[in-house]
């Protein structure tokens, strides 16, 4: 018996849509084909095409060798049998992968094969129901027998992936053009570099290259097609435009927030505004300048609402501090903290103690953070990754809503140097103007309905947030807990004689601190009463007292130091009260209990058994006693030097009090004439301007002029 393929005649589509080898991929070239090889005059091998369309089909035997080669392999690859047919999970999966053109010839084919059932079932023998059928369809009866020796055995529900054309999945007949090795490593080490340049110029490179080595060269479209096929996706993306550009290949993580309540989590960032404002000279010597303000602020991640933010000149952990405070103090403590990688919210004032802070340097004595303290979980996100925090899509919105207001028209910068408007740089904002629109943006963002979050349904975020904080557990601040945010930490040691503290250039001291001499401490201030005083705690955390500020008193202060003398006699007056409660025996009874405790004399001197001997000792003159005229005159001399000594140090006591206030009135006379003064010297004059010393030269140079100062 002669071997046959399953599919015996084709039409001219069918040959061009079968892209066999040696024959042409279109229906009009296969018909020049045909007509050119006269293959209409062969009566055995050529028929007229039944049914719509009419046309001619053609015996596959006509076909080149090649062609009709691959017919019999495929022939010999496709099951004939249940035995040899592929399972019913693969054939599905197969089927699956196809593309819409074959998965509509095999439902046409099962809608042909249904139809012979159909007759059958009628009555008609199988024959006479494929015979009727083919006409019906113009389909030859021969095809259809071929179709039903494909699904013989096969369950009716299962007979789509087995009717579907497996010629047409078959790979083109096309081959990719060779390229040599030589020139495809040239190709990628010119083309994979960060610089990106074009393929053309990479091109012509490898060009003169491959002239100079003899290669073989392929056109340019040629070799960029080569290109991509050697090269993935991903690894073209990472070569030339980096790793972040290869981040945003793969999708970003989603996060429910379906589960959370209100406050259970916040996050927060600074964001600088594209405005510029005008900030007025402040009170800690901060000069007027116009700026971009920076705003930090804290987001509720449940909702989305804007809990707390504030503005300032640059990011910095103070800023951070107040704006956690404003939370805390509205709202409530947090549970868990998203914050942002820089300094200003690393900084041991926010989250010292935290274990996992990744900045600075971590110590076992650090002092534990405003969020550490309160007990808040902190998370970092990720640098450089907008997509970590959800504050960021807040921020788009404002970007458009607050900086494009139309009150700052003119005083808008543009997101980029190369896209400032035409009205850049015309005007600036006063500070309080932008603080009051921002005010009101911001409570118009929070009240904004028809918000498509998972959790906002349309409502507003202040609405989701008002329903699930109505709910939610809420731990709310103590007295004690508010001095963690309203002032800052620093680790410092007291004086290990008085256990004063030397903080910011000033003196901070209490009856109790004789009991922490030079331990290490905590303290909590406020930056704007410095000059008040500083709450102490220990690194652990416990409250340890208040210190107030020690000022300078002035050298010819007598009230103060009268006040200082007084105070001094009160504290060692309090401090032999003490010593008489912790003593309560006298010497005179340690002296009476020692009576009859000591051991009895020896009676007997021992005798020395070992002696040193003096070999030719030195004899040294006994010095004579002194005479009661030498004994005065060493009396006069030693009073005349501590006299001197005295008289000296009292100078210049005073020459360093009139320098000091020198210095003071230089300041105050640069200041005056509009001249810059450092911070230091702005804390430093402010301080000195409210000691006894400032006042009392002060009124000196009034009553008696400019010439006391003279030395």
């Amino acid at each position: 018996m002669s071997v046959t393929p399953v599919q015996e005649w084709w039409s001219a589509a069918e040959i061009a849509e079968a892209r066999l080898p040696d024959m042409p991929t279109t229906k009009r070239r296969i018909n020049d084909m045909a007509a050119r090889l006269r293959w209409g005059e062969d009566l055995h091998r050529a028929r007229r095409r039944a049914g719509r369309g009419g046309g001619w089909e053609y015996h596959w035997t006509l076909l080149p060798s090649r062609a009709q080669g691959l017919l019999l392999a495929q022939l010999k690859n496709k099951p004939k049998s249940a035995a040899t047919r592929p399972e019913r999970d693969e054939a599905w999966t197969w089927y699956d992968q196809l593309p819409n053109k074959p998965k509509a010839e095999a439902a046409r084919r099962l809608a042909i094969l249904q139809k012979v059932d159909a007759f059958e079932a009628g009555g008609s023998t199988r024959r006479l129901a494929v015979v009727d059928v083919a006409q019906i369809s113009g389909v030859a009866p021969r095809t259809i027998w071929n179709w039903l020796d494909l699904v013989s055995g096969v369950r009716a529900d299962d007979r789509l992936p087995y009717l579907a054309p497996r010629h047409r999945t078959g790979k083109s007949s096309k081959r990719a053009t060779a390229i040599d090795p030589r020139f495809g490593d040239l190709l990628k080490a010119d083309f994979l570099r960060p610089e990106q340049p074009s393929f053309k110029s990479v091109y012509d490179r490898c060009v003169r290259i491959a002239a100079k080595e003899g290669l073989d060269v392929v056109p340019v479209h040629t070799a960029q097609r080569w290109i991509k096929r050697a090269v993935s996706p991903t690894a073209l993306v990472y070569a030339r435009k980096g790793y972040e550009a290869l981040k945003r290949m793969r999708p970003a993580q989603s996060r429910d927030k379906t589960a959370m309540h209100a406050l259970e989590g916040v996050n927060g960032d600074f964001h600088r505004f594209d405005v510029f404002v005008r900030f007025p000279a402040s009170s800690d010597g901060q000069p007027e300048e116009v700026i971009r303000p920076q705003m930090c602020a804290f987001q509720d991640i449940h909702s989305g609402m804007i809990l707390s933010y504030r503005i300032d000149r640059t990011p910095n952990s103070h800023c951070v501090q107040l704006t956690i405070g404003d939370l805390i103090e509205k709202w409530g403590i947090p549970e868990h903290v998203l914050l942002d990688n820089g300094r200003e919210f690393a900084a041991k004032l926010i989250t010292g103690g935290s274990k996992t802070r990744y900045r600075f340097k971590v110590k076992e004595d650090d002092p534990s953070g405003l969020l550490t303290s309160l007990g808040c979980e902190i998370h970092w996100a990720l640098p450089y990754s907008g997509q970590s925090k959800p504050i960021e899509r807040a921020f788009r919105d404002m970007c458009d809503r607050i900086a494009k207001h139309p009150a700052f028209a003119g005083a808008y910068t543009g997101n980029r140097p190369d896209a400032q408007p035409e009205n850049y740089g015309e005007k600036a904002i006063p500070l309080d103007l932008f603080k009051t629109i921002l005010d009101e943006e911001i409570a118009a963002h929070n009240a904004r309905p028809d918000r498509r979050s998972e959790v906002a349904y349309g409502r507003s975020f202040q609405s989701v947030f008002e329903e699930s904080y109505a709910q939610a557990p809420i731990r709310k601040a103590t007295a004690e807990q508010r001095r963690l945010w309203l002032m800052g930490a620093e680790g410092i040691r007291t004086n290990s004689t008085t256990g004063q503290i030397n903080f910011m250039g000033n003196r901070y001291w209490a009856d109790w601190m004789s009991e922490i001499t030079g331990q290490k401490v905590v303290v909590r201030f406020d930056r704007q009463a410095l000059w008040e005083g500083v709450h102490v705690y220990s690194t652990a955390d416990a409250y340890l007292g208040f210190a107030p500020c020690m000022i300078k008193a002035g050298f010819f202060d007598m009230d103060d130091a009268r006040a200082t003398a007084k105070a001094k006699k009160a504290w060692a007056k309090a401090r032999k009260a003490e010593l008489d409660a912790y003593r309560r025996l006298t010497a005179s009874d340690v002296a009476a209990a020692l009576e009859d405790t000591a051991p009895q004399p020896v009676d007997v001197p021992i005798e020395a058994k070992v002696v040193r001997p003096l070999f030719d000792a030195p004899k040294t003159p006994a010095p004579a006693p002194a005479s009661d005229e030498v004994a005065a005159v060493q009396s006069a001399l030693v009073a005349d030097l501590d006299t001197a000594r005295f008289t000296k140090r009292s100078e210049q006591e005073e020459e360093d009090s009139r320098d000091t206030f020198i210095r003071a009135r230089d300041l105050e006379q640069r200041q005056a004439s509009g001249a810059p003064l450092t911070k230091q010297q702005q804390v430093w004059l402010a301080g000195y301007q409210t000691t006894a010393e400032y006042r009392t030269w002060s009124g000196m140079v009034e009553d008696f002029g400019e010439d006391v100062l003279s030395k």
